[in-house]
């Protein structure tokens, strides 16, 4: 009965846990879904394509393609989805900084399984090139994966506002 009840508080964990923290992004924009194998009885697998703001950085949008596994274990949330995550980022506005940061902050977090694997977005800043580099990975707890994407943002000017400097605002 108590193997029931733990196994019951981590299924309610996992449902109803926020997947963002305060410096996280909010939750991702579902832009579409493709179906890419097809299945009878039970949901299909699918790329499902997200937008985010980076929630440190006015005028920076990504957009992620993430694998969703289908059957009756992907649609239950049981199944360990599959680690590979594509990643493109792009100045949309003038940048503006919000805050200091450090090199390979997290901006965005999504869990990939249960309960051991997630795949998360980061940001860093080229300051010779001043190029904010964005990086999307998936790990895990017991072993992590060589699976990644990354993005790379020329800080460029916007109309008339010159460009500002990412190193100037690495902590």
């Amino acid at each position: 009965m108590r193997i029931v009840t733990m196994l019951a508080a981590l299924i309610a964990l996992h449902f109803g846990a926020a997947t963002a923290s305060a410096q996280q992004a909010d939750e991702p924009e579902l832009i579409f879904k493709k179906s890419t194998v097809f299945r009878l009885l039970s949901p299909d697998a699918k790329l499902a394509t997200y937008a985010i703001d980076d929630p440190g950085v006015e005028g920076v949008a990504c957009h992620f393609t993430v694998p969703e596994i289908g059957g009756w274990t992907g649609w239950a949330g049981f199944a360990e989805e599959r680690s590979e995550t594509s990643l493109a980022c792009r100045q949309v506005g003038p940048v503006a900084f919000r805050e200091k940061f450090e090199q390979g902050e997290e901006i965005y977090r999504q869990r990939r399984s249960l309960f051991f694997k997630k795949m998360q977005i980061v940001r860093g800043c080229d300051a010779k090139r001043n190029v904010l580099v964005y990086l999307a990975y998936t790990d895990k707890i017991i072993e992590g994966s060589p699976q990644n994407s990354t993005s790379t943002v020329p800080i460029m000017p916007w109309g008339n506002q010159p460009a500002v400097r990412c190193s100037d605002y690495l902590k």
